[in-house]
C-alpha cells in the first residue's frame, strides 16, 4: 500500500479505478476498470423508481453479514454492488464467492476487482465455507467464483471442494454452481457438475453482437453455450441455467435469438434483467427496459420452452433461486 493511501478509522480507502496491493500481496484493481472518462449514454445514477431498492438493514442483513465476517468469506452480494443485498439477506440467503475477490478478467459490466492473484488459493475456504452455510441454516446456497485464469484447472477442483464439504456437513443444502467458464475446457467443467450440485449455471451475460465489449475477450458467446450444453449431457439431472443482462443497447430479435440459441443447447432456467452500471468507469447504459417489456421478455421465454424464466428490471442471477422451481416468476408481479 503506498504511503498516499487514505484511511478511514484505520481502513485504507482505494477509489474505484485505482490500482492496489491486496493483503494477499498482489496488485488489483478496485472495481475492475480503470479511471476513464464517462461514456455517452443514460447519466450514471439517474433511475427510475421501479429500480430503487431499499437500503439493507435489519436483524437478518446483519446477521448473515457477521457469518461472512467470521469465515472470512466474499459474496457476490457486496463484491457485485448487488441492488438485492437486503432483501435476500433479511432471509437469510447469500451467495457466497469462493477463491478470493480478485479475478483475473476485466469485463466492462462487473464492479469485481481484477488482477492476478498468482495462484493464491485458501486451503481453509471449503471447509469455512459449509461452516459457514450450516451457521446460516441454508436450504439452498449459491456458490460463485471470480475467474482464475491463473490457476491450470481454472480453480475448479477447489470450486468442487468447496460443493463437496458444504453437501457433507449439509446434506439437506441444495447447491446451485455459478460458475466461470473454465475457459471451455470441458474436463474441468465436469469436476463442478460432478462435485454434487443441483444446478450448474454459466452467465452468457448478453447477446452474441455484444459479447465483445461487455465481456472480457476470454470470454465467450459460444464458449458459453457449449459450457451449458456440455453439463446438460454430462449430468441430465442437473439443471442448467444462465442469465442476461437488458439495457445495452441489444435488440429484441436478438433477446429471442440468444434465447432458442440457449433453449437448443439445453438451458433449464434463464434469468433476465436490468443491467446497472456499477460505477461511471463501466458501461453506460443504453436504456431502462420497464417491468411490462420484461413481463413480454419471460412469456417469449416460456412459449420456446425454458422450465422458468424469471425477469424483472432487479433480477440477477441467483435472487431468490431457491424459488425458482415455483414457475411463478419468484413472486415478482411483472
Amino acid at each position: 500500500m503506498s504511503k498516499e493511501q487514505r484511511h478511514l478509522r484505520g481502513i485504507p480507502i482505494v477509489d474505484s479505478g485505482s490500482k492496489y496491493e491486496t493483503e494477499q500481496g498482489f496488485s488489483a484493481i478496485k472495481n475492475g476498470i480503470k479511471s476513464r472518462r464517462e461514456t455517452p449514454g443514460i447519466r450514471y445514477g439517474d433511475k427510475p423508481a421501479w429500480l430503487r431498492a431499499k437500503m439493507p438493514s435489519g436483524p437478518g442483513f446483519s446477521s448473515v453479514r457477521q457469518t461472512v465476517r467470521d469465515h472470512r468469506l466474499s459474496t457476490v452480494c457486496e463484491e457485485s454492488m448487488c441492488p438485492n443485498i437486503g432483501e435476500c439477506w433479511n432471509h437469510g440467503t447469500a451467495t457466497i464467492m469462493v477463491m478470493g475477490s480478485v479475478c483475473t478478467r476485466a469485463c466492462r459490466f462487473c464492479a469485481v476487482d481484477t488482477g492476478n492473484p498468482r495462484g493464491w488459493l485458501d486451503p481453509e475456504e471449503p471447509l469455512n465455507t459449509a461452516r459457514a452455510v450450516k451457521l446460516m441454516n441454508l436450504n439452498y446456497v449459491v456458490i460463485t467464483s471470480v475467474d482464475r485464469d491463473d490457476l491450470d484447472d481454472g480453480g475448479a477442483g477447489h470450486y468442487a471442494a468447496c460443493v463437496q464439504e458444504i453437501k457433507k456437513m449439509n446434506p439437506n443444502t441444495a447447491v446451485e454452481a455459478l460458475t466461470p467458464d473454465f475457459n471451455g475446457v470441458l474436463t474441468d467443467v465436469e469436476k463442478v457438475v460432478d462435485s454434487g450440485v443441483d444446478v450448474f449455471a454459466q452467465n452468457v451475460e448478453t447477446v452474441k453482437r455484444l459479447t465483445h465489449p461487455v465481456r472480457d475477450p476470454r470470454a465467450g458467446y459460444q464458449q458459453t453455450i457449449d459450457v451449458l450444453e456440455h453439463a446438460k449431457k454430462h449430468r441430465p439431472e442437473v439443471l442448467t441455467k444462465t442469465s442476461l443482462m437488458l439495457g445495452l443497447g441489444e435488440r429484441d430479435d436478438e433477446i429471442v435469438a440468444t434465447m432458442h440459441d440457449l433453449h437448443a443447447a439445453g438451458v433449464d432456467i434463464l434469468t433476465l434483467g436490468q443491467y446497472l452500471r456499477p460505477t461511471p468507469n463501466h458501461l453506460a447504459i443504453e436504456r431502462y427496459v420497464t417491468p411490462e417489456e420484461f413481463a413480454t421478455y419471460r412469456r417469449e421465454g416460456l412459449d420456446i420452452g425454458f422450465l422458468e424464466v424469471v425477469a424483472g428490471p432487479l433480477v440477477r442471477s441467483s435472487y431468490r433461486a431457491e424459488r425458482v422451481l415455483q414457475k411463478n416468476n419468484v413472486g415478482i408481479a411483472v
